[in-house]
């Protein structure tokens, strides 16, 4: 199997963001494709579609946190990873990624039992009604059966993507992808599984990406895995830090979107109902199809910020976060435009229900009411991520979910009577306040440190011409 690499540090900045970034969007596309094809399948099952696809859209939440752990260790390791590589350290990256794949098997088979054990009293608490549970928890443990080669996939194909094979990154998302979407319809429809089958469609294509991964990592790449062995255990504590910490952030985005989930779920099963946990599921799912591209961008571009910093090459981390920015306000403003002037094409992708697009178009147009203003978000958190500011990332995580839409999602439906409204307003305030302060710090931060370290060069340049 032949493998075309790009080389991080010395490649035209536009084209090697072009070349990594082409095959990330679609891999997160192809990717997009395991839940939403899900959903879409889910919604048209006959006379139960949209009480099944509001059931479903309570194990998302779980979805994410399974997933969110696998990017604990997969992103928290990855840019530390490419910093290693900038440096010539391939034995120190090496290590890094070896205990990154160890920590998502032994996180996996955790998450896995814990699941098992309490998926029921889970999905209550999430919001499930009795109806509900009917599909959601047959949903539920069967795709827990695939938690471990479902964040072996997710957790490690960063390092497949960082040490420069990005189409091969995009393979194995694509492999899995097409697989979920020729099995739902099979066990769904023709073998009359119903919601049992697309679980199971699911399992199975997840599987065929893991091995995948596997088999690239450990056979055919430059820098190949293996799990730990118990006498390196003791050596690996503080990498293992460092990873979990950086890691961090994207982990607590992650969460933090389900805890959001599960919050407005709550709260619209009071002031809504049922039908308005199956309109938050399409708002969501909407929300995933247009910010996939922005993942994308973000992930073709994490690689060349990372490496370049730990190479000292300033020039290029600002030239790299600059066309990160210009890419992800671009795309937002088009798919933005086509949110507010044709709202039921997108929800028509989920539903044709037409008393679920009747409440369902307002609440979409609501939901991304400031969208833009998310951007300065994502691109915050990724420069931070990139360039190992854990800090800034945790903090500016929390802020935007936790202390402003989790109070929002209570206070404005209860005290200041919005009802359902006030549920799908939190989150466009959330993005005025805290991307924008995301934004602000991260130009205030890093922009000043690029600079010193580009005097520094300079005159280190001159002292050894000297």
């Amino acid at each position: 199997m032949a493998q075309a690499r790009q080389d991080m540090g010395t490649g035209n900045v536009k084209k090697l963001m072009l070349q990594l970034m082409i095959p990330a969007v679609v891999a997160q596309v192809v990717n997009l494709l395991y839940n939403i094809v899900d959903r879409i399948y889910i919604a048209r099952i006959p006379h139960i579609g949209t009480a099944a696809l509001g059931a479903v859209g309570l194990c998302f939440p779980v979805i994410v946190i399974i997933t969110a752990f696998s990017n604990l260790f997969g992103s928290g390791g990855a840019p530390l990873f490419s910093i290693e590589r900038g440096k010539n350290e391939p034995q120190e990256a090496k290590k890094i990624m070896n205990i990154s794949f160890s920590m998502v098997c032994i996180c996996a088979i955790v998450l896995m039992v814990i699941g098992f054990l309490f998926a029921r009293p889970i999905l209550v608490l999430f919001g499930a009604s009795k109806d509900a549970l009917i599909y959601a928890y047959p949903y539920l443990m069967l795709y827990l059966i695939g938690t471990l080669p479902s964040m072996i996939a997710t957790g490690m194909n960063p390092f497949i993507n960082a040490q420069g094979y990005s189409t091969i990154g995009m393979l194995s998302v694509t492999i899995g992808a097409v697989t979920n979407l020729l099995l739902d319809p099979l066990f769904i429809f023709v073998f009359g599984l119903g919601v049992r089958g697309a679980a199971i469609a699911t399992v199975i294509s997840q599987t065929l990406s893991a091995a995948f991964v596997f088999f690239f990592l450990t056979k055919k790449a430059e820098l190949k895995v293996r799990l730990l062995k118990k006498e390196e255990l003791a050596s690996c504590t503080a990498y293992a830090k460092n990873i979990v910490s950086l890691g961090t952030a994207g982990f607590i985005m992650q969460l933090t979107n389900s805890l959001v989930t599960i919050v407005c779920n709550n709260v619209l099963s009071v002031t809504g109902g049922d039908i308005y946990i199956s309109i938050m599921t399409i708002v969501s799912s909407v929300r995933q199809l247009v910010e996939t591209p922005i993942y994308a961008i973000n992930e073709g571009t994490s690689p060349i910020l990372s490496y370049n910093y730990g190479a000292r090459r300033p020039c290029r981390v600002r030239k790299a976060g600059a066309m990160m920015a210009l890419m992800i306000l671009g795309y937002t403003a088009v798919m933005w435009s086509i949110i507010i002037i044709a709202p039921k094409t997108l929800i028509g992708i989920f539903s044709s229900d037409t008393t679920l697009m009747k409440d369902a178009v307002p609440a979409l147009k609501q939901y991304f009411a400031a969208f833009i203003c998310m951007d300065m978000q994502y691109i915050g958190q990724t420069v931070f991520k990139s360039l190992n500011k854990k800090k800034h990332a945790i903090f500016f995580s929390l802020l935007r979910k936790v202390f402003i839409v989790v109070p929002l999602t209570y206070l404005m439906p209860y005290a200041l009577h919005m009802g359902t409204d006030g549920v799908f307003l939190a989150e466009p305030v959330s993005n005025v306040i805290g991307g924008g302060l995301c934004f602000i710090t991260m130009l205030l931060t890093v922009l000043p440190e690029l600079k010193r370290m580009e005097r520094k060069n300079a005159l280190y340049e001159t002292s050894t011409i000297l």
